[in-house]
């Protein structure tokens, strides 16, 4: 989704006299509400409207068959207006609620208690016109033409929290490499899904190799599909666990959107030493990660190019879901975990990196309740929104999940700010 200039300039007048003071967070919705993750913004491609999830309750595991809500919230009056029931969700995701490439389109998860069977959906809010789609969603390309997705009634297995929950009757654990499970691609106009790659495919395929001994003895799983912003080039990850329990081994790989090309741009051996929450750049060849590159304590945030080489540190220490500016300029917004960067007060902060003059600010702060189960942990996922001149970020709010905006364009650079504006347009 592509905002222009005067898309960004038109939403800073709409958000102006709210930002009139100084640029504090402003609450959009509250009460069991997140947004989705890190990488796709909430902010309808208007600016007008936010796309969200609610959750039917904030502590108890997903149950088969229970309706969570897919919420639109109007902006800046911040009201509520649509909602409708959907069954396709977990709780760190939601049903992975996300804007196609325009305000006409919402697209989210959903499952049919008939059969359970897990399926995407194409909504017009304004109308109430739902499509349903074949295969899932975990990101809509940029233009709102394609999907793509992992295999998300069998994300629990790579990770809870992401994909969708149907009875483990209908459940089934890859065994080995699997020829059937993969990554999924959805073509929204033709309606046709197509496994791009297949487990296989990417095991085999992907150079650098990636081969163990005696695979027959794991379970493999694909997770986290994700478009680079010219939706020519998707990443994943691979994860690999010994039948019946045990450490498990990870890498990055990417592919053309028909599951050509594969490469591994995160090896497992790179991958053992530590690191989490891998994302595209803008420039759509290269890729940011925290990652543990040289062998001391602690995460550095790095940059690597879709094929694995020119990996680098860009800066210490990582922590949380980085994310570089859209437009290129040298700043990653991230946030922390519980036991990542704790402030003096508890909470944790959302942090504005200067890559250029490797300096950061603590520019919001966050409640993250610590829980024993991670399940129920509550992640900021901050994200840039409007052309990066604003981030959104979820929280908590007397003990529930909510979502804040927070303007940080007096934090950034104006002239580089408005020359990569000029450059893009």
């Amino acid at each position: 989704m592509k905002i222009t200039k005067v898309a960004a300039l038109s939403i800073l007048a709409i958000f102006s006299h709210a930002y009139a003071e100084s640029p504090k967070p402003i609450l959009i919705a509250e009460n069991g509400i997140i947004h989705r993750f890190f990488d796709t913004s909430p902010i309808s491609p208007s600016g007008k409207y936010a796309a969200l999830f609610r959750l039917p309750y904030e502590n108890a595991k997903p149950k088969a068959g229970d309706a969570g809500e897919v919420v639109v919230v109007e902006l800046p009056s911040m009201r509520e207006v649509f909602s409708t029931k959907t069954r396709g969700w977990e709780t760190q995701m939601g049903a992975n609620v996300q804007w196609g490439n325009s305000d006409d389109a919402i697209f989210y998860n959903d499952v049919d208690t008939s059969d359970w069977s897990e399926f995407a959906v194409r909504l017009n809010f304004k109308t109430g016109q739902k499509t349903r789609l074949n295969g899932t969603v975990f990101m809509v390309s940029p233009d709102g033409k394609k999907l793509v997705s992992h295999n998300l009634r069998k994300s629990r297995f790579a990770q809870v929290g992401y994909g969708v929950v149907v009875p483990d009757a209908f459940v089934k654990r890859n065994v080995g490499i699997s020829d059937s499970d993969g990554i999924f691609v959805t073509d929204v106009a033709s309606n046709e899904c197509k496994m791009i790659a297949s487990i296989r495919d990417i095991y085999e395929k992907t150079v650098p190799s990636i081969a163990i001994d005696n695979p027959e003895k794991y379970e493999f799983y694909c997770f986290q599909a994700k478009w680079n912003p010219q939706g020519t080039r998707i990443l994943a990850t691979l994860q690999w666990t010994p039948l019946g329990g045990g450490k498990r081994r990870r890498a990055v790989v990417t592919m053309n959107p028909d599951g050509s090309g594969i490469r591994t741009a995160i090896t497992p051996e790179q991958w053992a030493k530590g690191g989490h929450h891998i994302n595209w750049m803008p420039d759509g060849q290269t890729l940011s990660m925290n990652l543990n590159v040289d062998g001391k304590k602690g995460l550095k945030i790095i940059t690597v190019k879709y094929d694995g080489s020119g990996l680098k540190k860009v800066y210490a220490p990582g922590s949380g879901h980085p994310s570089f500016h859209p437009l290129g300029l040298p700043y990653i917004i991230t946030d922390a975990y519980v036991n990542e960067l704790p402030l003096p007060d508890g909470k944790s902060p959302i942090r504005l990196i200067d890559v250029k003059n490797q300096t950061e600010k603590t520019v919001a702060k966050v409640l993250n309740p610590r829980v024993s189960d991670s399940e129920f942990r509550v992640d900021a996922h901050p994200v840039w929104v409007n052309g990066g001149t604003r981030v959104v970020f979820n929280a908590t709010k007397n003990g529930k999940r909510c979502v804040y905006m927070l303007d940080v364009s007096g934090f950034l650079n104006e002239p580089a700010l408005n020359a990569a504006e000029q450059q893009k347009k």
